[in-house]
């Protein structure tokens, strides 16, 4: 298994910072990473995700929610062919920080045969995480800003 992680500060509370988390049509307006998303954040239901990581082609998988809690944690599943050739594992936890702003740890966990084979994937996964996490804060503190 190899687990990538990022962490971000937002000064903001949860519940909105998951408001922008889980609006999955505007990602198009804010998002560099995930440019294109649609679905529900609702355990059970596929996502449709297309990344555009800054080394490599735009890529477009269909993930299964498997935990949103509103406000706290989005998680999601993902496979390449078939379970247990490369899972990958997207997660993002919400806490709450000092003067109700959220700390946000987001991250990719993969699993399955073909792990030792990833190579730079995941410093290049980790590059495209953190540009996503700065680009949410922009938009979060922005919409605090202008209400």
């Amino acid at each position: 298994m190899r687990t990538i992680a990022t962490e971000i500060a937002i000064d903001a509370p949860p519940e909105e910072v998951w408001a922008v988390l889980t609006d999955f049509p505007r990602y198009c307006t804010w998002n560099p990473f995930i440019r294109a998303a649609a679905g529900e954040a609702v355990p059970g239901e596929r996502l449709t995700l297309t990344t555009y990581p800054r080394s490599g082609r735009p890529t477009t998988s269909r993930p299964t929610v498997v935990v949103a809690v509103p406000g706290t944690e989005l998680r999601w599943t993902g496979h390449f062919l078939v379970r247990g050739l490369l899972d990958g594992e997207h997660f993002l936890r919400l806490s709450e920080g000092p003067g109700r702003s959220t700390r946000l740890q987001h991250g990719e966990r993969f699993r399955g045969l073909l792990v030792p084979l990833l190579g730079r994937l995941p410093a290049g996964t980790a590059r495209d995480l953190t540009a996503m996490n700065d680009a949410l804060r922009a938009r979060v503190e922005a919409a605090r800003a202008t209400s």
